[in-house]
C-alpha cells in the first residue's frame, strides 16, 4: 500500500484521507497542516472511519525522515505563489507530489518564472509535481483533449460545465459568491476570491495540447441570481442576490475563435440543466456529455488518488495531465 504524507486537511483534503483508506490504497504516515484547533490530533478524531493514531503536524519542518513516504498529497491552496514553499520543501526531499492547487495545472499562464523554477528542482532532486482535479484537470481539459483522439480533423472546441452546487462542500459555495449582493460579489471579484479557478489554466491547456497558438484570450465573471428566495450551506439567499457564478473564456487563433469555455455553478441549477459537455466542431462532430454532470468534490478526491501511480511511473519534472502515462481507475487491495 501507498505510504502518504498529507498535507492540508480542510474539507477537501478529509475527503481525500477518508477516500484513501476506504479504497485501501495507503495508509497516510504523515500529515500536515497550519490549523492550530488541529495539531496534535490523531487523524482518527478529525477524519470519521478513518483508523490511524498519525498525530497532524504544522509544519513541513517537522518531518524527519522523507525515506518512509512514496507520495505527498497537497490540498492547500487555490493560488501557485501560496503552496510554492510546500512545493519547493517537498521537491527539494526527492518526493513525487500530487496536488489540487488549481493554479498548477498549467502554471506557465501566470507564473512562468515559478514553473521554470519548480521544473528545475524536480529534476534536480528526482521529484515529480502534478496539479490535477475534476477541473481543471479533467473535465474542461484533459476529457476535451482525449475526445479529439477519433478526429481527422478539428476546428473549434466548446466545453461546458454546469453544476447545481447544492450539494458541494460549504468553501465551494463560498467561492462562487452564493448569498452575496451585487457589491459584496463585486467586491470578491476584486479581492480575487470569487471565481472559479482554472478556466484560463484548461483552456491554455487544451490549446497547448492541440497545437493552437492562442494570439488572444477573455474571461467574463457575472453573478447568477436567485429568482426566489433560497437557503444553501451558507445560510439564507435573498430574491435577486447571487445564488452562484458564471463564467466563460474564449480563446482566439489566428483572429478565429477556437475555444469556448462556460462554467456555471449554482445553488438549485435548473436552467441549463446540469451536466458536462464537450462539443468537438471537427471532422467527425463529437458531442461528448456526461449526464447529470460530475460531482465535483467526489471526482476530484477521485482524481487526485488515481493519479498517484501515474506520476510515479514519469520521469522526474513539472507534469501536466498530458505528460504523465493515462490516468484511470486505480483498484486498491481487497
Amino acid at each position: 500500500m501507498l505510504k502518504v504524507l498529507h498535507v492540508g486537511l480542510g474539507p477537501l483534503g478529509q475527503r481525500v484521507v477518508r477516500d484513501l483508506y476506504d479504497r485501501k490504497l495507503g495508509v497516510v504516515t504523515a500529515a500536515v497542516d497550519i490549523s492550530p484547533e488541529i495539531i496534535g490530533k490523531p487523524l482518527s478524531k478529525l477524519v470519521p472511519g478513518v483508523k490511524s493514531s498519525t498525530k497532524v503536524v504544522g509544519s513541513l519542518h517537522d518531518i524527519t525522515d522523507w525515506s518512509k513516504f512514496d507520495v505527498a498529497i497537497v490540498t492547500t491552496a487555490s493560488d501557485l505563489r501560496a503552496c510554492a514553499d510546500t512545493f519547493r520543501i517537498l521537491l527539494k526531499a526527492g518526493m513525487a507530489v500530487v496536488s489540487t492547487c488549481e493554479e498548477l495545472v498549467w502554471p506557465e499562464l501566470r507564473h512562468k518564472k515559478l514553473a521554470k523554477e519548480l521544473d528545475t528542482l524536480a529534476h534536480r532532486f528526482e521529484a515529480r509535481l502534478l496539479g490535477t482535479g475534476v477541473n481543471p484537470g479533467f473535465l474542461m481539459d484533459a476529457a476535451a483533449v482525449f475526445a479529439t483522439t477519433a478526429c481527422k480533423s478539428v476546428d473549434s472546441l466548446e466545453i461546458h460545465r454546469i453544476q447545481d452546487a447544492t450539494t458541494r462542500r460549504i468553501p465551494f459555495q463560498k467561492k462562487i459568491g452564493a448569498t452575496l449582493n451585487d457589491a459584496d460579489f463585486a467586491a470578491g471579484i476584486k479581492a480575487g476570491w470569487l471565481r472559479h479557478v482554472g478556466l484560463g489554466e484548461s483552456l491554455h491547456f487544451v490549446a497547448s495540447n492541440l497545437g493552437w497558438k492562442i494570439d488572444k484570450w477573455s474571461e467574463t465573471i457575472e453573478p447568477v441570481k436567485a429568482t426566489k428566495a433560497m437557503s444553501c450551506g451558507l445560510g439564507p439567499i435573498k430574491k435577486g442576490n447571487a445564488c452562484g457564478v458564471r463564467q466563460v473564456a474564449i480563446g482566439k487563433s489566428k483572429g478565429k475563435t477556437v475555444l469556448t469555455l462556460v462554467f456555471q455553478a449554482s445553488i438549485g441549477q435548473k436552467s441549463p440543466e446540469p451536466g458536462d459537455r464537450v462539443i468537438v466542431n471537427g471532422e467527425p462532430k463529437i458531442n461528448m456529455v456526461f449526464e447529470g454532470g460530475v460531482h465535483g468534490d467526489i471526482a476530484t478526491s477521485s482524481i487526485t488518488l488515481n493519479s498517484i501511480k501515474p506520476l510515479l511511473a514519469a520521469q522526474p519534472g513539472l507534469h501536466t495531465m498530458a505528460t504523465i502515462p493515462l490516468v484511470h481507475f486505480a483498484r486498491g487491495k481487497k
